[in-house]
């Protein structure tokens, strides 16, 4: 049995020490701040209850695998899931709408041509395949296997290059493959809204991010009744079960190295720690991993609503702008009792890629294209930024 310290008690961080503790090991897991969950946190007031991190779950087979791994209770048995179908209404700036069914490519693509007409289904058909193409490349080395002493192949981008006349010419960005491939502003803004939700830069973000949306469409979104941070809950209880122990506020300021080996931790407050392994969640710039490059900043708004949720509202709805200051706002309207003090009123939170108090208006304007009167709703708002936007888990 090995002395194990996790660092950080982010969700893969404590997925890991779960894992670690069933196997036989005495994990410890230091985090500097006073709660688990990292970005997957909660805010409440007056009976209102919003996610600040992700709003929705992708790939849920990753957690019930973790799940059943660690304990008799599956992931069912912990949270309820609820599939989001449809998965988004898509408000452009034209006018023209679309609403797309939650994993369903074929859907997907009928709804693309019946609202946008022009082929538009065909063409995204078409680069959803080639989105799979880098799923399959990718899928196993980074979620199934452990990383292979040489990773230089996985530094080659796995979407796959169009051929152009003779030649074969690989986009290198989200934004190129809208404008080469998809050919129509809407689909290529389309596009951009997942690089965008996951806090890339649709200009910057390389041409494998396609799998975002393969993701999303193939596999589903998914909601966690009560929000996110039940999700987090559920994995901190089931580490607790495991016997894994939780240090807060304890942040980790080096490693301690002998042999070449990590043997302890040396803590902020001066304190050390001895173990035989140290499991990091976190980047560890001492040691000299380079912190990981951060997406672009996230502005949301939470919005305590008078009146209830009408009955056929969708959960997301994505209003795309015209320009670089707000490219796009999306609107997250949960069919969640547990989120609202009584059936009279509605929590409804904003998520838009970008920073600053400014933005807050103008957000709030641009998503009464998908709440009707709502400036006239509002009890009351509160806004933050986050280091990164806010999309699945």
């Amino acid at each position: 049995m090995a002395r194990i310290a996790v660092i950080g008690a982010g969700m893969g961080a404590m997925a890991a020490a779960a894992r670690l503790a069933v196997a036989g090991h005495r994990v410890t897991v230091y985090e500097r701040g006073e709660t688990y969950g990292g970005a997957v946190g909660r805010f409440e007031r007056g009976g209102f209850v919003f996610d600040t991190g992700p709003g929705l779950l992708q790939l849920p087979a990753v957690w019930r695998d973790v799940f059943v791994k660690t304990g008799r209770e599956p992931l069912e048995e912990c949270v309820e899931l609820v599939q989001v179908d449809p998965a988004a209404r898509h408000l452009f700036a034209d006018g023209s709408a679309v609403t797309l069914p939650n994993a369903s490519r074929a859907g997907v693509v009928d709804a693309l041509d019946a609202a946008l007409g022009g082929g538009a289904g065909e063409r995204w058909g078409a680069f959803m395949d080639r989105a799979r193409i880098a799923w399959d490349r990718t899928r196993r080395p980074l979620l199934e296997e452990p990383l292979p002493e040489d990773v230089s192949p996985l530094a080659r981008d796995p979407y796959p290059a169009l051929r152009s006349g003779l030649l074969r010419r690989t986009a290198e960005t989200v934004d190129e493959v809208g404008r080469r491939e998809l050919r129509d502003p809407r689909l290529a803004a389309l596009l951009g809204s997942y690089a965008l939700t996951h806090g890339f830069d649709p200009r910057t973000a390389p041409a494998s991010a396609a799998v975002l949306p393969y993701m999303e469409q193939t596999f589903g979104s998914w909601y966690v009744r009560g929000g996110m941070r039940e999700l987090a809950r559920a994995v901190y209880e089931r580490c607790l079960a495991r016997k894994v122990e939780f240090a807060f506020g304890a942040e980790v300021v080096a490693v301690s190295e002998k042999e070449g080996r990590a043997c302890g931790l040396e803590l902020a407050d001066g304190r050390s720690v001895e173990c035989d392994q140290v499991v990091a969640g976190v980047p560890l710039p001492s040691i000299g991993w380079p912190r990981a490059e951060q997406g672009a900043g996230a502005l949301v708004v939470f919005l305590a609503l008078r009146g209830g949720r009408p009955a056929d509202t969708v959960h997301r709805t994505v209003v795309h702008g015209d320009g670089d200051a707000l490219p796009m706002v999306t609107v997250e309207r949960p069919d969640d009792p547990g989120t609202v003090p009584d059936a009279g009123h509605e929590a409804v939170r904003l998520v838009a890629p970008g920073a600053g108090e400014a933005l807050v208006d103008q957000a709030v304007a641009a998503a009464e294209a998908a709440v009707p009167g709502l400036r006239s709703r509002v009890l009351w708002q509160e806004a933050t930024v986050t280091g990164a936007a806010r999309g699945p888990a």
